[in-house]
This record gives C-alpha cells, structure tokens and sequence, in this order.
C-alpha cells in the first residue's frame, strides 16, 4: 500500500495525473471517502488529463454515470452514492465498461466484490486536518509492484 499525504488541489491533481498516466483499457479504480473527502476533485484531474483540461467534469451524482473519450479509450466515470441495491448497477452496463475502458467509480461499496476488471486499485481518501490521506493499493501483488513503480513515493 503507498501512503500520500496531500496538502493542496495542485498535488491532488498531480497525483491523479500519475495514475491516469499508468492506467489502461481493463483497470478499475475504486473511491472511497467520506462526502466532501475529495474523490470527484481527484476524479475530475484524472479525466482531464487523459482528455482536455478544459473538459468539463461535473459529479455524476444525479446521472449515475459520465463517460468520456480520452486517449486511452472510453472514461466511466460512476458515482454509486445513491443506489440502494447491487443491481441498479448493472443496468448502467458497468460490466461492460469493465472491459471497454477505465473505470473510476465513487462509493463502490456495494458492488465491491462484483468488480471482475484485469486490474483494481483501491484509493482511500481521508482527512488529516486540513490535508488528504491517500492510501492507494491494488488487489494483487503484480500491480502493486508496478503502482510502486510510478508514483512518488
């Protein structure tokens, strides 16, 4: 597991940078954090640095899901805060997404033991004050080694 302490929006958004440089077709990144933690203003950086920077981004709360085309294929962009069942999730065709692009998804924990992606990464946000911690782990040994290899630690 890498611990990052982050102290501003600008070593938020390099940090994501980082990790939408190593992702590719297949990986699924989970969110975890309380409301407000900042998992959509790491979201937002990572999309946009796969896309322009200037692409707009907003919480898909309300939508469920944004997609996005980026130059690593489709962006799913999933925000599960609001569903009350596992299945609501499959008729927003995650499955699929799985395996058609990246895949960031905010409040994963309902279908947590249902993600079936080539690579997982967990990243748990948390306050230290008025800092961030993230705490970001794969769920295998392979790709924590190769996690290990591209950010700053």
């Amino acid at each position: 597991m890498i611990q990052k302490i982050i102290h501003s929006l600008k070593e938020t958004n390099a940090l994501a940078k980082q990790l939408s440089s190593f992702a590719k077709t297949g990986d699924t990144f989970l969110l975890y954090g309380t409301l407000g933690v900042g998992k959509t203003a790491f979201t937002r950086a990572f999309i946009q640095s796969l896309t322009r920077k200037e692409e707009n981004v907003p919480s898909p709360t309300f939508t469920l899901l944004q997609t996005y085309e980026s130059k690593k294929g489709p962006l799913f962009h999933f925000d599960l805060y609001r569903l009350e069942k596992e299945s609501e999730v499959y008729e927003l065709g995650i499955e699929d997404a799985f395996y058609e692009g990246i895949c960031l998804i905010e409040w994963p924990e309902l279908i947590e033991n249902q993600i079936f992606s080539k690579r997982v990464f967990e990243i748990h946000i948390s306050l230290q004050g008025e800092d961030r911690l993230f705490k970001i782990k794969a769920r295998n040994e392979k790709d924590e080694k190769d996690l290990l290899g591209v950010l700053d630690v």
